[in-house]
């Protein structure tokens, strides 16, 4: 197992889809019928490895379940049927402001948010003037986070995940939000990670950035793994996918 970070092993997970639900026991008895739904297959039986030390990209176009499996890999979301299992720390990175508290600073969000992820207060103490070295938003760090921009919101809390120091880090499409220089320092850090044999997972539209960034690729389309491998031609299979099947 020493050369894998992350096994998904047939991984299904479904959601409770309601046309109509009882709020109440009384409405169910006014109605006299029980809530109407279905169920939704945001992923089937979807099985890869993400190897030790590799920038692994999740590729597919919306509602193919990637968010829904990044999710699933942080442990916000569990599988219906089979497992994932992972070799080491992981530290997530999905929502714009996922883990802060608006009425807080940043200052005061820096150290719930690493809190949040796993630090000892300690830990984020001596990482502090890193973090936010990083983020770039010393300016505002005694400031509410609710008055930060979305860009602002995204450089912070990547700056605390990233020095969480974990062995697998998880990232979605947030890096669209930042300003180039920003995204420059994401890129670089994640060469550092990948030189320290960290495992990096993420989530991009842009396929130039995954080809640039990402050693294997896994394609989802509709809840389904329909590829998963080095990622150029992974890539060039899921491109030409969209020009031959009919929109």
């Amino acid at each position: 197992m020493n050369d894998v970070a992350v096994r998904v092993d047939h991984v299904t997970k479904t959601f409770r889809m309601y046309h109509e639900r009882n709020q109440s026991l009384k409405s169910a008895i006014m109605r006299r019928r029980t809530s109407v739904h279905e169920d939704f297959l945001a992923l089937e039986d979807v099985t890869f490895d993400v190897p030790v030390g590799s920038t692994f990209g999740l590729i597919g176009s919306n509602g193919s379940g990637k968010s829904t499996l990044l999710k699933c890999l942080s442990n916000i979301y569990y599988p219906n049927s089979g497992s994932i299992t992972h070799y080491g720390k992981i530290a997530a990175m999905l929502e714009v402001g996922s883990g802060f508290h608006p009425e807080l600073s940043g200052r005061e969000n820096i150290f719930l948010n690493g809190s949040i992820l796993g630090m000892s207060r300690k830990e984020v103490s001596r990482k502090f003037d890193e973090i936010v070295d990083f983020s770039g938003v010393e300016q505002f760090i005694d400031q509410p986070v609710k008055n930060y921009s979305s860009g602002m919101y995204v450089r912070l809390g990547f700056s605390i995940a990233i020095n969480v120091n974990p062995d697998i880090l998880v990232v979605d499409e947030i890096l669209a939000v930042g300003d180039q220089e920003f995204q420059d320092k994401c890129y670089q850090k994640f060469r550092d990670l990948k030189k320290a044999e960290k495992t990096v997972i993420l989530v991009s539209h842009s396929m130039g950035a995954v080809q640039s960034m990402c050693d294997n690729v896994a394609w989802l389309d509709h809840g389904h793994l329909r590829a998963v491998g080095a990622a150029e031609p992974t890539i060039e299979s899921y491109l030409s996918s969209l020009h031959t099947e009919p929109s």
